[in-house]
């Protein structure tokens, strides 16, 4: 989060050194409202900038979409008109909730719930359609992050209703067969935290490589624990074949296993 921080502002700072002067249209147009976006649009507000921000969901992108609870900043940073925010351990509602009362301090505004359909090329500048409407301006600045077109597995049954690429709340999978995939932060994230409140179903959490290693040890530490609590079993060197409606296959070390399953 201190980098996107830090991009955005610079960014800005970049396009603000080159803008044209003195026409009718936008200096710019910031595409996502996440920390980098964040950050930028301060940036622009500070430098007296004409320029709108753009966010298909709700301010804080990306981390508006973490689970419940998640610490999200372990480490100081430097928002534009704001100065240094000493936030260390921090929870994305705390993180949330500083932020909306920086905007509404400063005056900054977010066009929520406005996604950004097109940019075409016009006039040595750009054309953005929206949802609502269209902008023209000098530039466009895209702080989509990555989480916006989640990455997939490509195997048969992955459109079903029950495949999800994000957890916000671990409570809607109680009582539930649930299979979890990846090796990184948010899978771990993810199926620690069901398993700690789904004592009535079962969680699996399912990776394809021999070790977590790209995990934070906080978070190997969550997994190690639910396990040995018997509430999550830990299928590394596996993959997911096919998702059925009610099942799950994968391709383990011995084979294929099918297993009972309500989520994905």
């Amino acid at each position: 989060i201190r980098n996107a921080i830090e991009q955005g502002r610079q960014a800005v700072e970049q396009l603000h050194a080159r803008r044209p002067r003195g026409t009718g249209e936008l200096d710019l147009v910031i595409v996502g409202a996440g920390p980098a976006g964040f950050a930028a649009s301060l940036a622009a507000l500070e430098r007296r900038m004409r320029f709108v921000t753009l966010e298909q969901e709700s301010l804080g992108g990306c981390v508006f979409q973490y689970p419940r609870g998640k610490i999200v900043m372990t480490q100081p940073a430097r928002l534009p008109i704001v100065g240094e925010v000493k936030l260390r351990t921090t929870r994305k509602e705390a993180l949330l909730e500083l932020w909306t009362s920086i905007a509404q301090q400063t005056g900054l505004k977010i066009n929520c719930r406005e996604r950004v359909e097109t940019i075409s090329p016009l006039d040595g500048g750009f054309l953005v359609r929206s949802s609502r409407g269209e902008y023209r301006t000098h530039n466009v600045l895209l702080a989509i992050g990555r989480r916006g077109t989640p990455r997939k597995l490509g195997v048969a049954g992955e459109d079903l209703p029950k495949v999800m690429y994000r957890l916000i709340e671990p409570e809607q999978y109680v009582a539930q067969h649930v299979l979890v995939v990846g090796g990184g932060d948010s899978a771990l994230e993810a199926a620690a935290s069901v398993a700690e409140v789904n004592d009535a179903g079962s969680v699996i959490l399912s990776y394809r490589g021999d070790a977590f290693s790209r995990a934070k040890p906080r978070n190997r530490e969550r997994i190690t624990a639910a396990e040995r609590r018997g509430r999550l079993q830990v299928m590394l060197r596996s993959e997911v074949e096919r998702i059925e409606p009610q099942a799950v296959v994968l391709k383990t070390g011995d084979g294929v296993r099918k297993v009972a399953n309500h989520s994905v």
